[in-house]
């Protein structure tokens, strides 16, 4: 199965967001933005690559400094922060809900430092120096469930993720939800192996970093009859996109990052990706410090509407599908669909 994704629906692709008010953006020399990464490291083709493109791009076109450092277990969150603190960074980016407490903490002792966190709200209280980065990826991820249900030959499809937190089951949400608007729109009966919304339980690895637990995976749900699989669980997926890949006949949805782009040897197999735009919302609070517009004490949500959330186009959809989901885009904006429990 050859496939060559390109833009088909501009409105789901990153071009903005509205987060606070932006300037010209000129370079910024002696200024530094750290990022702390989750596990799974700064090249996991994923959640933290995502997130560091940000500073990159930041880098490249605001002129400031970027250093990262990498957790390799939890112990490493705090003495990674705190390493950073030491430093001196104008901004300090953590990157995961697990560094949820570990940044609340630093935060509060610190507040002369600015940070941001993806996936982790900022409040009871909220802290003046910090701004969460929430991402509405069930919205997104409905869009691929109906996709996928859409395109399964043999009725099943899977998912499964990492860890059973609110930022995995999240996409894993929106999947089983746009998988089940299809079947009622069609009246079919496409099931979802791996994910149960109603007790938020289902398959999980128990960690980001395990290729050969995505491979298993995969080969499990293959075997139960899947040939559509969206794992939710960073460079795990890499696991399960060349165990499908091998065997053939099915696909892999990707999450955060558009897969053709980050793992371009698994085109032949890539459905379509449930995009998770942090990197444009991590630029957008370092140009905005910058501009001294730093929103902090709020949280930023991306949704459908801001293009915080989208889904990467797919070769070959006819204009009756496409016609579909811009339907459905237009429901779940103005809230006539349900994408999430």
């Amino acid at each position: 199965m050859s496939k060559k994704l390109y833009s088909v629906l501009a409105l789901l692709l990153v071009s903005a967001f509205v987060l606070a008010a932006c300037g010209g953006g000129g370079a910024a020399g002696g200024y530094k933005a750290c990022q702390v990464t989750d596990v799974g490291g700064i090249d996991d083709k994923t959640f933290n690559a995502t997130a560091w493109k940000g500073v990159e791009d930041a880098v490249s076109t605001l002129g400031i400094e970027g250093k990262f450092l990498e957790s390799q277990q939890q112990t490493d969150y705090e003495t990674n922060i705190n390493a950073f603190l030491e430093e001196g960074c104008d901004i300090i980016v953590t990157v995961g809900f697990l560094l949820g407490d570990a940044t609340y903490a630093a935060a509060d002792a610190n507040p002369d430092q600015l940070f941001t966190i993806v996936d982790f709200p900022n409040s009871d209280p909220a802290k003046a120096n910090l701004v969460g980065l929430l991402f509405s990826t069930d919205q997104a991820a409905f869009l691929a469930g109906y996709v996928a249900a859409a395109t399964t030959q043999t009725g099943k499809v899977g998912t499964f993720g990492g860890i059973n937190i609110p930022p995995v089951t999240v996409f894993m949400d929106g999947f089983w939800y746009g998988v089940q608007y299809y079947n009622q729109q069609n009246g079919t009966a496409v099931e979802v192996l791996g994910w149960n919304p109603a007790t938020q339980e289902g398959l999980f690895t128990g960690n980001f970093e395990s290729t050969d637990d995505g491979r298993a995976f995969a080969e499990s749900l293959m075997d139960e009859g899947a040939d559509i699989i969206m794992p939710v669980a960073g460079p795990v997926g890499l696991g399960s996109a060349a165990a499908i890949q091998e065997r053939g006949n099915a696909w892999i949805i990707g999450v955060d990052t558009d897969m053709s782009v980050s793992a371009p040897e698994y085109a032949d197999i890539i459905l379509t990706s449930v995009l998770k735009n942090m990197d444009v919302a991590v630029y957008s609070m370092i140009e905005a410090d910058l501009n001294g517009t730093f929103p902090g004490g709020t949280n930023f949500i991306g949704t459908l509407v801001n293009n915080g959330v989208g889904l990467a186009g797919i070769d070959g959809m006819s204009a009756d599908m496409q016609a579909e989901l811009q339907a459905i885009i237009d429901g779940i904006n103005a809230g006539t669909i349900q994408t999430a429990p």
